[in-house]
Formats: structure tokens, sequence, C-alpha cells
């Protein structure tokens, strides 16, 4: 417990300290412990090796080396740095309007006017009442009232005042939970909203690859079908084995299930951005967003001793931990004494005509000491489980602080190793598309057959999709970096009030 100036007094003797005295000193007491952040990881960096200041890249524009930047220059809406003005929309038209969000804010308020609620219980409870009344005694038994009459009327009015003084701090103990707890979800809002700006990025950087990965994927089904007409003609001709026209069959079929299973997938990712934008599949129009249309921007990171101010979930799982807390406090308060104060102030009478007579005037006033003694145990136990709640959020905000490290890090390394799988992509992608011209050229001249010249366009579009999922993969990166980051970075972002 706290105020151990008081505990000092009371077992000091008395030197003209008046009790009144200590009951104002108690008055600033509360039990059970204070609360204080516990210590959180400090290492020097994110990874395990040190980062390079850029990723891989060469000297065209789909293949620029990113730079490792600092993350306080990360622009508040992070996501217009992809460039692309139909992903600001879509964002700006999730962040107003899903239901995700509205739940959360909703809870947000609910929270603060519980808190709020909490907060009467520092001043007193004024009650007005008002009760009539119609009896009769029997006439053997004394009449209540001065005239005898065995049938009356009275009216009673009356104010009453109650106050539970809280000196051991059971009521601040409950507000500064309730804070805790209203802090929780206003990191729980931050947090929805982060989530759902990463998921409706990453939709639409998925639904626009998906896109360009069907029109390449067609384009194969259509030289596959090409090929194996061409190989039946030769298998006619007897210039083809029956295997070989098999095998170029399976091809096409292959090439068909792949389409099909594109195609599934865009429309189910439209669907999904339907939802996330909260609209309905059938009400949201088709994106006409193109991967290469994008700005690859560079790479946030920071300080690590910053991530855990910035993270919403590590903020969110320190307000529970700040919640579980001040039960603890609660618990110990309930086991020491409550004193409660009282008064009444009132009139009765026969008419409402003489309520307010001197004659009819009422009053009480009263005081109170309850101290548990016996409970059964169970003040003590509710103690106990209070102290193992608040070890139980403890072991919880540390989890999230790693899991938070964790996150960074994994990013970070998707965006240095993905931009080495990109440019490798971008090499074979030139390599096949250089084939391609060998290999219509020599069909010019007579060296080589048609089939060869649709097996080297087969490869080149094979190369392309390859090249075109490596973009996406480096696009979703940075926006998975953003959000395990937790947004922005700038200085007005270190704060509940900040919603992104």
């Amino acid at each position: 417990m706290r105020c151990r100036v008081v505990e000092r007094v009371l077992r000091a003797p008395r030197r003209g300290l008046s009790w009144l005295a200590v009951l104002a000193l108690l008055a600033g007491c509360a039990a059970g412990p204070d609360f204080q952040p516990p210590a959180t990881p400090q290492p020097a960096r994110f990874t395990a090796a040190a980062l390079p200041t850029a990723t891989v890249g060469g000297a065209r524009d789909d293949e620029r080396a990113q730079q490792f930047v600092d993350a306080t220059a990360t622009p508040l809406d992070w996501w217009t740095a992809l460039g692309s003005a139909e992903i600001d929309a879509l964002v700006a038209q999730a962040l107003a309007h899903s239901p995700t969000i509205a739940a959360a804010d909703a809870a947000l308020r609910q929270a603060r006017e519980l808190t709020a609620a909490q907060r009467g219980t520092y001043f007193p409870s004024v009650d007005a009442s008002y009760t009539g009344t119609r009896a009769g005694v029997p006439a053997v038994v004394a009449s209540p009232l001065s005239s005898s009459a065995s049938l009356y009327t009275l009216h009673t009015a009356q104010v009453g005042v109650g106050y539970t003084a809280d000196l051991f701090g059971a009521n601040r103990r409950a507000v500064e939970s309730l804070q805790a707890q209203a802090e929780w979800q206003a990191w729980q809002l931050r947090a929805a909203r982060l989530t759902l700006a990463a998921s409706v990025a990453n939709a639409a950087l998925q639904e626009a690859s998906l896109r360009d990965q069907l029109a390449a994927t067609e384009r194969l089904r259509e030289i596959a079908a090409r090929q194996l007409a061409l190989g039946r003609v030769q298998q006619r001709l007897g210039d083809a084995p029956g295997a070989a026209v098999l095998a170029q069959e399976a091809l096409w079929h292959q090439a068909e299930a792949a389409a099909a299973a594109l195609r599934k997938e865009l429309a189910q990712q439209h669907d999904l951005l339907a939802l996330l934008v909260g609209s309905t599949p059938a009400e949201q129009p088709a994106l006409a967003l193109r991967l290469e249309s994008l700005h690859l921007p560079d790479a946030p990171t920071g300080l690590p001793a910053r991530l855990v101010a910035q993270r919403p979930d590590v903020q969110a799982a320190l307000a529970q931990l700040h919640a579980a807390d001040a039960e603890v406090g609660v618990a110990v308060a309930n086991m020491l004494p409550q004193i409660t104060l009282s008064a009444d102030y009132g009139a009765g009478a026969t008419a409402l005509s003489q309520l307010f007579h001197a004659g009819g005037l009422l009053w009480s006033v009263s005081a109170g000491v309850t101290q548990p003694l016996f409970e059964g145990g169970s003040l003590l136990h509710r103690k106990r489980a209070a102290e193992a709640a608040a070890e139980q959020a403890l072991a919880q905000y540390r989890s999230t602080v790693l899991l938070a490290f964790q996150n960074v890090a994994d990013a970070l390394e998707a965006v240095q190793h993905d931009a080495d799988q990109h440019v490798a992509a971008i090499g074979q992608d030139r390599a096949a598309q250089a084939l391609l011209r060998v290999a219509r050229k020599q069909l010019e001249l007579g060296d080589v057959s048609t089939l060869a010249v649709l097996g080297a366009e087969s490869a080149a579009l094979q190369a392309a999709i390859a090249r075109l999922q490596a973009q996406a993969e480096r696009f979703g990166d940075l926006v998975a970096l953003h959000q395990a980051l937790g947004g922005s970075w700038r200085e007005d972002t270190a704060s509940v009030g900040a919603l992104r």
C-alpha cells in the first residue's frame, strides 16, 4: 500500500495531530500497487544482421533500389506513398464506412461513459422522495397521531444525502481501471484503422496482380490451344507421335485450369475488397489499378526503442496491464474499513398544506464504519485472483512486445530479400523476351518451326507472370512493414489521439 507517511504517523506517538488530519492524509492514498510500465527490450537494431543502406536494384525504374529511410518521414496517411489515387480513395471509403471501425468507435465511447459514471462515486449522492400513506389502526391500539384518530393519511417528503468516504482508494482504483480500459479501447480503434488500411491496400494490390496474371495466363491458354492444334495436324501427317500430342493436350488443360483458378481468386478478391470498404460485391465497381502504375516507395525504419510507443497492440496490452494492476488495488481496498455518512431532512403531515410547517419537520444524521471480519475467504481469494490476472497481463504484454519486434524484423527482411527475387525475376523475364525475339527471327529465316516459337512465347509469358508475382510481393512487403511499425512515426502519432 502506498502513503508510507500516513503509516508512520499512525504508529508514532500523538503529538497534537488530530485524527481529522490523519483522515485528510488518508484521502490522498489508494490501496494496491502504483502502476509502473515494465521495462521493454532495447535492441540496437530490429534484425539479427545489420541492414544495408538500400536494396539491390538497377538502372531501370522497374528494378529500382529502395533506400531504408527514417520512419519519422512517413506521411500520416502512409498508404499514399504508393502513388495510387484509387488506393487512396478505397482506404478513405473503408475508414468512413467500415462496420468494424464503427463498432470499435462505439466501444470506445462506451468505455469513456463507464469511466465518467464511476467518477460519480467521488461525490455524495442526493435523493428526494415523497411518500403518501393511507392507514388505519384498531381503536384499542394507540394512534400514532396526536389527534388519536384511527384513520389517517400521512404525507412524508424528504431529501437524503449519502456519501462513502474513499479513504483507501477503492473508487479511485476502480476509476483508474476504467480509464485504462478506455485507453485500451482507444488503442484498439487505432489498431482497427491501421489493420483496415493495410487490408484494403493489400486487397487492391492483390486484385491488380491477379488481373495482370490472368491476362498472361489466358494468353498462355491460347498458345497452348494453338500448339495442340498444330500437334494434331502433324500427327495426322505422321510427323508427330501420339504421346507428344497428348502432352500438348495436358498443357492446354493445365492452362485452362490455371486461368479458371485465377478468375476465381480475382472474383473473391473483389468481394473481399467490397467487404473492407463497407459495400456489397454487386455495388463495388471493378478496380482499374495496374501494378505498373504504382510507385515503389522507400522502406521506413527507425530506432527500435520507439516501436513500443508506436504499435497500437503493444500500447493496448500496456493499458490492459494498467487496468489489471488497478483491480488489485480495488481488491485490497475492499478488505479495509468502509466509512459511510448519511443525512436526511424532510417533513411529515396529515395534510399537504401542513407538510412544511415547523411542527412536522424531521431530520437525521448518521455515520458508520464497516470492517469485514469474516467473508469465508472470498475477499482474500479475490485479491489473489486480481494479482494473478495482473501477472497474466504482464506476460501477455511482454509477449506482444516480442511479437512486435519479430513482425518488424520479418517485414524488413522481406523487403530486402524480395527485392533480390524481383530483380532476378526481371532478369529472367528479359532473357525470355530476348529468346522469343531470336525464335521469331529464326522462324522468318525458316530455321525453326512455329511450335518452337510458341514454346518460346509460352516461356516468356511464364517469366512475365513470375515477375508480376515478385513485383506484387514487394508492394505487399511495404504495406506489411508500415503495419508492423504501427503506421506513421510522425511525432503527432505517438498517442491514442492519433487514429492512424
